[in-house]
């Protein structure tokens, strides 16, 4: 199945290219080309179908990774697009709410992580509308991820700062893991061990009186529609 995907990687560490094309290769995708900058990746796709696309946020050259990634969404609409970052903050979430990606990856990579983030993305449907504003979850649960508020039967649940952060990056990347590393990073802007992660969302589940929230044994959490 891994053959029919076709996958090209922008990064401009010429050793983390060629890290992240060895391992995808190992699984069996097609890896069809690779790039160091976002102006060679939008040349070299024009008239290239591709499925998924790893984009470095943060690329040398005049164009970032996410100005790419808007041009290659209007090439390239049922492509899926991972956002390779060393940063998780409140800007790379934007960035990924305005280039419609599925989700994004911290540096340093994990292989685990890498390949069973794309293998979710690859096997989900493509976007229709990438303005829609409320995310469905499971149980009924909704996220508007424009007025950033958790809703059930229509009705706002009051959440804490910190708890709001969990559920918007878990419902941004639904259906996808999501890092300890990067929802801490998203949460309080610095590292934190497992089990302060473990008291937050224990502490969610109280809140809405429910457990939407998944735990993947030794690669994150996850929220599935």
């Amino acid at each position: 199945m891994n053959k029919n995907n076709r996958i090209f990687i922008v990064e401009d560490d010429l050793i983390s290219a060629q890290y992240l094309r060895e391992i995808l290769e190992q699984e069996g995708f097609d890896v069809i080309g690779s790039s160091d900058t976002a102006e060679g990746a939008i040349e070299k796709l024009r008239e290239c179908n591709v499925d998924l696309v790893l984009m470095d946020i943060v690329l040398k050259g005049a164009m970032t990774g996410s100005e790419a990634a808007l041009q290659l969404r209007k090439m390239h609409p049922e492509c899926k697009i991972l956002f390779l970052t060393a940063y998780a903050d409140d800007e790379m979430i934007d960035y990924a709410i305005d280039a419609n990606a599925f989700a994004y990856l911290m540096k340093p990579y994990r292989e685990r992580e890498i390949i069973a983030t794309i293998k979710t993305a690859l096997a989900q449907p493509a976007k229709k509308n990438p303005s829609d504003e409320k995310i469905v979850l499971k149980n009924g649960f909704v996220f508007d991820r424009v007025k950033k508020r958790l809703e059930k039967d229509g009705y706002e649940l009051p959440l804490t700062p910190t708890k709001l952060k969990l559920i918007e990056l878990l419902a941004l990347n639904k259906n996808s893991i999501v890092s300890n590393e990067q929802l801490a990073m998203h949460i309080w802007n610095e590292p934190k061990d497992n089990s302060t992660l473990r008291s937050l969302i224990t502490r969610f589940r109280i809140t809405i009186g429910d457990d939407i929230i998944t735990n993947v044994n030794g690669m994150g959490y996850t929220i599935s529609a």
